[in-house]
């Protein structure tokens, strides 16, 4: 089977094309978990990437779980727990290993992102959207539930209550909905969505690339740690931030009044 995962890389900056878009870039019943996995290691071993783009070939961002696929799974073709081991061992691996990314991810949403695919944009930490998007947490449709991460991911990007919503009407919203309910940063036409994300990774991958690195780790970890916890953490790495040879270069650079040159 073909790679489902196009990686390419221009300078700090990694872009992740899902390339499978005669099926709208489904998340299974193909290798997308595995070439994900891949990518996601690959990005860890190389400090060289400062931000990752994430975004799908042809019409569709992510359609989301294969639906053809499931119908082995409530035929009795499996038993439930094979289903739970398939669950555990496969789909439910990649949340655990994309929100764990230090790199900062900006998912570039072309096209619909649904079930499984809008999980997959709410696993990044930006999302900017072309006008063309859509976005749908679509389980409920099909009688089953977000099986990946939605339900945790979901309501902390656009709170509990809209988040019921989406999840219990499995109803499409637009791009310009998405923005109002802070699913997304901005709307962009589609012919500048990768222009524009480029750009935003840019931005990010001119600075130190531990500084970001840590910082959004401290991001992760305040979603769902105390503020004591946090701060204990901050304390940490800032001992660690201040004694680089990048700190020392952006506080010459200011205090020089020129543009810092960072090695990291």
């Amino acid at each position: 089977m073909p790679n489902f995962l196009k990686y390419e890389q221009d300078g700090h900056v990694v872009t992740l094309t899902m390339n499978e878009p005669e099926r709208r870039n489904p998340l299974t019943g193909n290798s997308a978990v595995p070439d994900f996995l891949a990518a996601i290691d690959r990005i860890h071993q190389d400090h060289s990437v400062r931000a990752v783009i994430i975004t799908g070939a042809g019409s569709a961002f992510s359609s989301g779980g294969d639906v053809r696929n499931m119908q082995r799974q409530s035929t009795g073709e499996v038993t439930g727990m094979q289903i739970r081991h398939e669950y555990r061992t496969g789909i439910q691996k990649l949340p655990l290993a994309l929100f764990n990314l230090e790199v900062p991810v900006i998912a570039a949403v072309n096209g619909a992102a649904v079930g499984a695919g809008l999980d997959l944009a709410c696993m990044c930490d930006i999302r900017i959207a072309s006008d063309k998007a859509k976005f749908a947490e679509s389980f409920v449709k099909l009688g089953i539930i977000p099986g990946d991460g939605g339900a945790w991911l979901l309501p902390r990007i656009v709170g509990m209550s809209r988040a019921a919503e989406m999840v219990f009407t499995g109803d499409t919203i637009t791009a310009d909905i998405a923005a109002q309910w802070g699913l997304v940063s901005r709307v962009v036409p589609a012919a500048e969505l990768l222009p524009a994300a480029n750009h935003l990774a840019e931005r990010i991958a001119a600075n130190p690339g531990h500084a970001v690195r840590l910082s959004k780790r401290l991001l992760r970890e305040g979603m769902h740690t105390r503020l004591d916890t946090v701060l204990e953490m901050a304390a940490a790495f800032q001992s660690l931030a201040h004694q680089t040879a990048d700190h020392r270069e952006a506080v010459s650079a200011f205090l020089e009044k020129r543009q810092p040159v960072f090695i990291t």
